[in-house]
């Protein structure tokens, strides 16, 4: 039997379009949004907010991916949160009047790798090492520092999702 699986998104190649100390940032984003797509589908939308063991449910990952990846990306153009974005974050994860299915907020991670991917193409790369404050705080951080971040970040959440829905799936 062929196996026709693609290898990981590092081993296919240069991205033209991203700088190339920005490559790896990028290949984690394309990565995960290939193998979120892959994992969410005919995933049964009555699991989406359950949870196992007490830890985030598979709507939670969802929403998180999408939300640390715009924050991160915010504060690496040197920009503060705002409103919306603030509004998001209180809102990860806790259940509301919107009925939201997995296709949809996998969607909603898609166009945000996008708009991520979108961002990298166009950093300067010597300004890579400029300091960029987080948070209300203004912890230090650099530009590099943030998209590093956001890529492990992403993998991370993209790992507790893929064992919480087997978990769920498996019930």
């Amino acid at each position: 039997m062929a196996n026709n699986k693609l290898p990981e998104f590092w081993l296919r190649g240069p991205l033209s379009d991203i700088p190339a100390l920005l490559q790896p940032v990028a290949y984690a984003l394309l990565q995960a949004r290939e193998e979120l797509n892959a994992l969410m589908i005919a995933f049964p939308d009555e699991l989406l907010w359950n949870k196992v063991a007490g830890m985030a449910s598979p709507g939670f990952h969802l929403q998180h991916l999408t939300g640390v990846l715009d924050r991160l990306f915010t504060y690496a153009r040197a920009e503060a949160l705002n409103e919306e974005q603030l509004s998001y974050l209180s809102t990860e994860g806790k259940p509301t009047t919107k009925i939201y299915n997995a296709i949809e907020l996998v969607e909603v991670f898609k166009k945000q790798v996008d708009e991520a991917l979108t961002q990298l193409s166009n950093v300067d790369e010597t300004t890579l090492t400029d300091f960029r404050g987080v948070g209300r705080a203004q912890l230090p951080s650099t530009i590099i520092g943030l998209y590093t971040h956001s890529a492990e970040h992403t993998m991370r959440h993209l790992g507790q999702l893929i064992v919480t829905v087997a978990v769920l799936k498996s019930r």
